[in-house]
């Protein structure tokens, strides 16, 4: 990631000078301004004969002493987008909150229906309207109060319709694709002439973009993933042979996979998208499951769901209803298990669990409690002082203003060097590959 890094590609966009003072220097809190020119390197660690570019940072987030809205004069909108991930209520109340009560934003926020789907007048759908105390509860439940959907973007349409709303500050919560639709609003706002802040808050369960430490909901969606897994272990101690068989969100990032794995020290083999694996032959994966079923009598199996995608045929069984293109790796694992097994004459109970659906949708833990507040606040004074076409990020546990052009279109992927992967084959004692 860093090899294509420069400085002007580091850059926050700004809307224009900061000459309004913020009314957080009044509030009789210490209102902890970042001061101009605060960055984080992108490159922390020093690693001896290897140089470090320091001209590559951060601009580092926080409140601004002085900043770009009159805060009479703001009209914000608040979009979700893409799949539910838990904290999304949370991030919604908390940008609500601190527009009224920190900067004493009176206008009412939009909150737009069902992603950009509700930026096209011919969907029909109206904008909520959202204050403090119709946001007062949202915190405690799943989902997201505004609906969301993956509807792709006309930037044209979605900029009409803000500017007809007067809307002068957009948050985009999403992941990639949100994230894409919000540099192209962006973009058109810009070729217009419209001052419009459009900032982006990271949101994928899969935890997978670059130059974020990590996305709300990640935690709870690894702790729900554990309880899951835990499950399945009962189940697979059940049964003579058993396996406890769990498919995890992570199209293609095994991030929950293996992140769950060692929350959960229950997990014998950790299949992700990242790491190719065979299924026969002596080294395979088959192989060595039903020799820790000779030895164990049972064995806990986790997969991401993007996982094994090249193995699985053309058979209308394992088609999904989610994500477009992937077929269900753990329909077809389980299948295979049972298959190689008999073939084996090895008996087996495979107890299969799928709780995507489950995970995704929960209400935030009390970390990812925290975090989202902290993102929404950060946001809003990321909007109040003009920054545009700019994501809230988090760089080794420090908040940051990452453009969101830098973004779009990457991805993080564990690689086989990783900490993270090193510690899932340590807890597991599975192959480094299965061949």
């Amino acid at each position: 990631m860093l090899s294509r890094l420069t400085p002007e590609a580091l850059r926050t966009r700004d809307l224009g000078e900061r000459t309004v003072e913020s009314p957080l220097a009044r509030s009789g809190v210490s209102p902890g301004f970042v001061a101009e020119g605060s960055a984080i390197p992108v490159d922390v660690e020093i690693v001896p004969g290897r140089s470090r570019r320091d001209d590559l940072v951060f601009e580092k987030a926080g409140p601004r002493e002085r900043i770009y809205f009159e805060p009479s004069k703001v009209k914000a909108a608040i979009l979700t987008c893409g799949g539910l991930c838990p904290g999304l209520n949370n991030v919604i109340r908390s940008i609500v909150i601190q527009l009224r009560f920190a900067y004493g934003v009176t206008n009412d926020v939009i909150g737009v229906p069902y992603g950009y789907l509700g930026t096209n007048p011919a969907s029909g759908l109206m904008p909520h309207y959202l204050r403090p105390e119709t946001v007062a509860d949202i915190h405690k439940q799943g989902g997201t109060i505004l609906g969301s959907s993956r509807e792709k973007i006309d930037p044209e349409v979605a900029v009409s319709y803000l500017q007809r709303l007067g809307v002068n500050m957009m948050f985009a919560i999403g992941g990639d694709g949100t994230l894409k639709g919000a540099h192209l609003i962006h973009k058109e706002a810009e070729r217009r002439g419209y001052k419009l802040a459009v900032i982006g808050i990271p949101k994928t369960i899969d935890n997978d973009i670059p130059f974020v430490w990590r996305s709300f909901g990640y935690f709870t969606a690894l702790e729900k993933a554990r309880e899951v897994i835990d499950y399945a272990h009962n189940e697979a101690k059940g049964h003579l042979n058993g396996v406890g068989l769990v498919r995890l969100m992570g199209r293609s990032a095994g991030f929950i996979t293996a992140g769950a794995t060692l929350a959960s020290q229950e997990v014998n083999f950790a299949l992700i998208p990242e790491i190719p694996f065979h299924l026969e032959g002596p080294k395979g994966f088959l192989a060595s499951l039903r020799a820790r079923l000779e030895e164990r009598h049972h064995a806990v199996v986790v997969v991401a769901e993007g996982a094994g995608q090249e193995l699985i045929p053309e058979d209308p069984r394992y088609f999904t209803t989610g994500n477009a293109g992937f077929r269900n790796i753990g329909l077809y694992l389980a299948d295979a298990i049972r298959r190689d097994c008999q073939a084996a004459r090895t008996p087996v109970e495979v107890k299969y669990f799928d709780p995507a659906y489950q995970i995704r949708s929960a209400a935030a833990n009390s970390e990812d409690s925290l975090f989202c507040d902290q993102l929404a606040r950060q946001a809003v004074d990321a909007g109040m002082a003009g920054k545009t076409d700019t994501l809230i990020g988090l760089w080794y546990n420090i908040s940051t203003h990452v453009p969101i052009e830098l973004v779009v279109g990457h991805h993080k992927r564990i690689k086989e060097s990783n900490d993270i992967w090193r510690s899932v084959l340590q807890t597991t004692g599975q192959p480094s590959r299965f061949e």
